[in-house]
């Protein structure tokens, strides 16, 4: 549908096309029967005979939320799938009532003009590890008993551990034993572990192949479809062990929480043995540390006649007397005497067979790729895919201090990704900061995947800021004000981007339905039955904004004041392309009309359809195009 070229898309008349969405949808992540939601300590129950179907919503409500998506000014979806609902009775067994509801709703959504790529979506490996993702019989499999995890402490479920879930402790599960094994497995199984295998086969194999065997069936089902774009790779992969230099040290400190065990600790407790192990109640890694004791009881997560592989492959073992002891401290990083690279050694080559597997079904689908988020990524960042072609970058990026305290600090910006952390200071000096930081995003993808586009696949806010304020008085102040942060560096970047998220069963107690998360800009309780657009949303007077839909030429500057409705756009238009700039204008922002300011050039102006289109002077090396409300006084016609 679109070409590639200097990283962006391309529409058939030589224009940059930009595309602004959202992730459809939070409670995505869990079933729908039985109810999978993770407060809900009844959910682990049926692992094997739960239902998707319905995931994001009911198909009869489907027409409701795309339209209320297309009338908010969105075109373009992030689509959640996981593992889990395709794949969940067994090996090979496929749930077919869910890929026939798949390929409904996505019929719907091309019905309503979206474009959309699939999102085989995972947090720290599975439901089961406390994230979401990968079916439980990946670790019935490997002799892992998913009901001991959070009492050995291998990890720390919302299902486990009850109300209050601590905030944002449930990334502390990608460095523990559960979900940090099973990405080790899942990437570099046949190098860390190849003496593995399941049913006669390596577990590499095993794992991988199922994985791409479940995004298979999607595909089969949806490649009829011009509007589905095409696939992303897999959700925040993990490196899980590979690449740590010292098993004594913590796994992804930066952000652990809670109990802290180091990489041999935590294959310790995962075996029976207790340990007292460091804790930490806040987030950040400078927050002073206590002790606590992890496994008090000696509880073991294997079935009988399964071990710990780490155990098997020579990690560690258990000297004469019974005690543990490690024996190889640096086994995940140096692989015959060389350092290991995760990226090179064992992202790509993942990348790689996945292109080469959905395009098997589909030849003409994109790839998105999906990079392990910076805060939970050691070692040497770099992949190199710039000649595969079709290829899409899709990292993620989030203002870290307002998801991680659920406050917004209008003064205060901080950039996580870096040790030790950058911090700017001043409200302007923080939408500086954060704008650099997707900047950086922009220069990776030509580093790694040359020509490639950016797609921003996930960025937003949490909407329960201050203990969920503004559910009692109404007024979203402080989150328009945090969304507008972080759409306006969005936009001085010029990138594609996808907002986390639109879930259609949000609700103001349990927000996401997922791990105390509540970043959905709709909520059925903030629907008041009046039947106006804004209906139902949160802090639309930031997401709702006049954008730039195509572009003949190279963009310059583009800025949006939502307090008062100012847009202007700066690009150096390209003469061979006869196709206008397009705007996007929102009739909720002005209801009464516009008055567009130019350079030299011919506009036309659309408001039932909501857009300004602008055909460039041949003089003119930049063109300006600023628009406004019109004023209430003045009713004079364009």
């Amino acid at each position: 549908m679109y070409q590639i070229r200097n990283n962006h898309f391309i529409d058939d008349d030589g224009r940059i096309v930009l595309l602004r969405g959202v992730n459809l949808g939070g409670s995505s992540k869990v079933p729908v029967s039985p109810h999978g939601a993770t407060w809900n300590p009844n959910s682990f129950l049926d692992p094997y005979g739960v239902s998707f179907v319905g995931r994001p919503f009911p198909l009869e409500e489907a027409d409701e939320h795309f339209s209320r998506l297309r009338s908010w000014g969105f075109n373009f979806l992030r689509f959640l799938v996981t593992w889990e609902a395709i794949e969940h009775a067994g090996p090979g067994r496929y749930d077919e009532a869910y890929l026939d509801y798949l390929h409904a709703v996505i019929k719907k959504a091309g019905e309503h003009d979206f474009l959309l790529f699939i999102d085989p979506h995972q947090d720290a490996w599975s439901r089961f590890s406390g994230g979401d993702g990968a079916p439980a019989w990946t670790f019935d499999r490997l002799g892992m008993d998913f009901k001991k995890f959070h009492a050995a402490g291998a990890a720390f479920t919302h299902q486990d551990c009850g109300d209050p879930y601590p905030v944002m402790i449930w990334p502390s599960n990608y460095g523990r034993y559960a979900a940090a094994t099973m990405f080790t497995l899942f990437f570099g199984g046949n190098t860390f572990a190849p003496h593995l295998k399941v049913d006669g086969v390596p577990v590499q194999e095993f794992l991988q192949g199922h994985y791409m065997g479940a995004v298979r069936q999607v595909v089969e089902r949806l490649k009829e479809f011009p509007h589905v774009l095409g696939y992303d790779t897999l959700n925040e992969p993990s490196q899980g062990f590979i690449g740590c230099a010292d098993a004594n040290q913590i796994p992804l400190e930066v952000v652990a929480q809670g109990p802290m065990p180091t990489l041999y600790q935590s294959m310790l407790v995962a075996s029976g043995f207790p340990q007292e192990v460091a804790y930490r109640a806040e987030k950040f890694p400078w927050s002073r540390r206590s002790k606590v004791r992890l496994n008090e009881g000696g509880v073991s997560i294997f079935h009988p006649g399964f071990g710990c592989p780490w155990k098997e492959h020579g990690v560690w073992g258990v000297d004469r007397s019974g005690s543990p002891q490690l024996l190889k401290p640096d086994y995940f990083s140096v692989v015959d005497g060389k350092p290991v690279d995760f990226d090179r050694q064992f992202f790509e080559p993942f990348v790689r067979r996945y292109t080469q597997e959905i395009r098997q079904v589909d030849p003409k689908a994109l790839i998105f790729v999906s990079p392990a988020p910076a805060e939970m990524h050691t070692g040497a960042e770099g992949f190199s895919l710039g000649d595969l072609p079709g290829m899409v970058f899709a990292p993620h990026w989030y203002d870290g201090v307002t998801l991680s305290f659920k406050k917004y600090f209008s003064w205060l910006g901080v950039d996580t990704s870096r040790h030790p952390m950058k911090i700017a200071l001043g409200r302007q000096n923080r939408v500086d900061l954060f704008t650099r930081q997707i900047g950086m995003q922009v220069q990776r993808a030509r580093r790694d995947l040359g020509s490639a586009p950016v797609v921003i696949g996930e960025t937003g806010i949490p909407f329960d800021l201050d203990g969920k304020k503004a559910y009692q008085t109404g007024k979203f102040e402080q989150q328009e004000k945090a969304m507008d942060d972080v759409i306006q560096a969005l936009d001085r970047n010029f990138v594609n981007y996808t907002l986390w998220n639109y879930t259609a069963d949000n609700d103001n107690h349990r927000g996401d339905q997922w791990n105390n998360e509540d970043l959905s800009i709709f909520s059925r309780d903030q629907l008041t039955g009046s039947g106006s657009l804004e209906d139902g949303g949160r802090a639309l007077k930031a997401v709702i904004r006049a954008c730039v839909r195509r572009v003949p030429g190279e963009l310059v500057m583009v800025y949006f004041d939502y307090t008062c409705g100012f847009f202007q756009v700066d690009y150096r238009p390209d003469l061979s392309i006869q196709a206008p700039l397009e705007i996007f204008i929102p009739k909720w922002i002005y209801p009464l009309g516009v008055r567009v300011h130019t350079t030299k050039g011919r506009t036309e102006v659309n408001l039932d359809e909501e857009w300004v289109r602008y055909y460039a002077d041949g003089a003119v090396p930049v063109c300006s195009i600023v628009i406004q409300k019109r004023n209430p006084i003045f009713r004079e016609k364009f």
